[in-house]
């Protein structure tokens, strides 16, 4: 009986099944914990993958605001504190593409000063914080504040996150995410991943405008270092630079033109090897030291680039460069002219008729600097017609990684031909233009033309 009675105490066997029920709830409700950290993770490693994806702020936002819709958000917008302390709308993404216009929900926003609108709040560094309703503003002249409010009707708000963008102890913009629709609705769940991201969002947009002040630092520093052109005389010369779009735009390509004591008008174009500051430094050294060998010796040019090398191979050993060296000059007024050169394992030089006839300078070659300092150093003349140009480029104008050099040198022959009776400053423009768009090299080139017969003073040989 006691064995029967204990046998009635056991619970029935449907109590056990509850137990596993329970069980299978709790298990359920895990898988969702993980499924959800794990959709948040996954925005994160796009949102990063976004903003890592170019250097470019703009583009780099626009590419970070569509990953995040729909997933978290039915549209988007950044705006960023310019260099005046100005908002400006850089981007509004909808889900919907034809609810949004650039030129109407993007650009400078009224002034942030005295507004009680929550972009206002966020630059102080309130946030994130979610709005759930938007009531219209208490006072008429708060520009900012009606802004926000048009946009949030327009687009249909439903609840809406703002957050501040924060590196660096300072506050770069505000970061607004909003959803439509009342059953997806955002809660207050969504302020730490939306905190996460803005932190992201603003760590990008620092290291983009730290990217951008040493490119245009390097820039200057580097333009700075190129000479003026002589502008006085018959010959006619231009020059241009153009630094690389793919690096921290400084390199050692460089160009030189001087007037030499006897009246010899001297032209250079040079490329040092390698695209850093230390390349751009060696370039101004070697620049300046052939122009004072250049000044002392008055020798050919053969012997120039050679003294050159002598001299690199001691103060820059195992650096390499690449260089030409050309005195133009004439006897008399009634004489042609004459191209003196010597050209160390560069480019050849492009000569341009009047008429449009091109041909490549291929004589005085030898290799480049800095290999064997020893070497003889030959060099080549020709006579150039009235109203000609020579010019003068580094292989960044010419080369392709995606097609043969003689391609290149083709087409720079096919651009130069069509350009042979513009302006000088024009051609070098068009040139450049034409030949170098997508490079990824930097390029200086530089051209002189010829003056009519019988124009300017007569200049002797050197």
């Amino acid at each position: 009986m006691c064995a029967k009675q204990d046998d009635a105490d056991v619970p029935p066997h449907h109590g056990a099944g509850t137990e596993q029920d329970t069980g299978g709830a709790d298990a359920f409700e895990v898988d969702e914990e993980v499924q959800h950290a794990l959709d948040r993770l996954t925005l994160l490693i796009n949102a990063a993958e976004a903003l890592s994806s170019t250097l470019e702020v703009d583009q780099g936002l626009r590419r970070l605001c569509r990953t995040l819709i729909p997933g978290l958000a039915d549209w988007c917008v950044v705006d960023l504190l310019d260099d005046h302390g100005r908002l400006r709308r850089l981007v509004v993404e909808h889900r919907d593409a034809d609810v949004t216009s650039p030129g109407l929900d993007e650009g400078l926003l009224p002034p942030v000063e005295g507004s009680a609108a929550s972009v206002a709040r966020a630059l102080l560094g309130v946030g994130p914080v979610l709005l759930t309703d938007f009531p219209p503003p208490r006072d008429e002249d708060d520009p900012l504040r009606l802004r926000e409010k048009e946009l949030f009707e327009r687009l249909a708000a439903d609840t809406a996150v703002v957050a501040p963008l924060r590196a660096r102890r300072q506050v770069l913009g505000v970061l607004t995410l909003a959803r439509t629709r009342r059953e997806a609705r955002l809660t207050e769940d969504a302020l730490s991943l939306v905190e996460d991201l803005a932190h992201r969002v603003a760590l990008a947009v620092d290291n983009a405008r730290l990217h951008a002040e040493a490119q245009h630092t390097a820039e200057r520093l580097q333009r700075s270092l190129l000479p003026e052109l002589p502008t006085d005389g018959p010959l006619e010369v231009a020059a241009r630079y153009r630094p690389a779009s793919a690096t921290a735009r400084v390199g050692g390509d460089w160009y030189d033109a001087f007037v030499l004591p006897d009246g010899a008008m001297t032209l250079i174009i040079g490329d040092i090897a390698g695209h850093d500051l230390r390349a751009a430094v060696m370039m101004s050294q070697t620049r300046n030291m052939l122009r004072g060998i250049a000044c002392d010796r008055k020798e050919p040019p053969g012997k120039i680039l050679a003294r050159l090398d002598a001299a690199h191979h001691i103060l820059y050993p195992h650096q390499t460069l690449t260089c030409i060296y050309a005195l133009v000059e004439r006897l008399g007024a009634d004489e042609p002219w004459l191209l003196h050169y010597a050209v160390a394992g560069h480019p050849a030089p492009l000569l341009v008729t009047h008429d449009g006839e091109t041909r490549f300078l291929t004589g005085g070659r030898s290799v480049m600097l800095g290999v064997e300092p020893e070497v003889h150093r030959p060099a080549a003349s020709d006579t150039l017609p009235p109203n000609s140009t020579v010019l003068l480029y580094t292989d960044g104008l010419v080369e392709r990684r995606e097609e043969d050099l003689d391609r290149g040198l083709a087409r720079l022959r096919q651009h130069a031909a069509a350009l042979a009776r513009e302006p000088l400053t024009t051609f070098c423009d068009e040139i450049l233009e034409g030949m170098a768009g997508g490079g990824s090299d930097d390029v200086a080139l530089i051209a002189v033309r010829t003056a009519p017969p019988h124009a300017g003073p007569a200049v002797a040989r050197p």
